[in-house]
């Protein structure tokens, strides 16, 4: 899955938590791929991630920018292709197409869920994800959904105190 943002922050994290906390309670293994900012321990807790089933994975931040894409982008296949993770976030954010493609067919060899968080600028480009979601003025639009019809409208997800405990 393809998640598309106009800028770091819009509740991006917001969407997939229910799903990563549902997977780490469950004792499955989340990977977070060269996250650009700090995860925050104690909110990622409060949204009921279990953190003893998060791995947080670094690319290597001492090279050159082109090294540490390449790096981040490498460990996300890694991850993916696996089988060792429930779920794997990352941030490819000069993924071109056949990158994708390798993350997508990594993410079906290891029946992983992959969520990439890219910039809405790429969201005219050709992506093989089989879902794509963009965040367009506080809402979230399905660009794209693999074998079903896509909706007109956007919808927002629920407020963390509505989620269920």
């Amino acid at each position: 899955s393809e998640l598309l943002i106009p800028a770091e922050g819009v509740g991006e994290l917001t969407l997939l938590m229910p799903t990563l906390a549902r997977m780490t309670q469950a004792g499955r293994l989340v990977a977070l791929i060269a996250p650009p900012l700090c995860p925050y321990a104690p909110g990622w807790q409060r949204a009921g991630v279990d953190l003893r089933y998060l791995e947080i994975v670094r690319a290597d931040t001492q090279a050159n920018a082109q090294s540490h894409r390449r790096g981040a982008l490498w460990a996300f296949e890694q991850c993916l292709r696996s089988a060792a993770f429930s779920a794997v976030l990352g941030w490819p954010s000069s993924a071109d197409g056949p990158s994708l493609r390798r993350l997508q067919v990594a993410a079906d060899t290891g029946q992983c869920l992959g969520f990439a968080v890219r910039h809405s600028k790429h969201a005219d480009n050709p992506s093989p994800a089989a879902l794509r979601i963009e965040r367009v003025q506080g809402d979230w639009r399905i660009r794209k959904c693999r074998g079903g019809q896509v909706p007109s409208q956007g919808f927002a997800p629920p407020s963390p105190a509505a989620l269920p405990g």
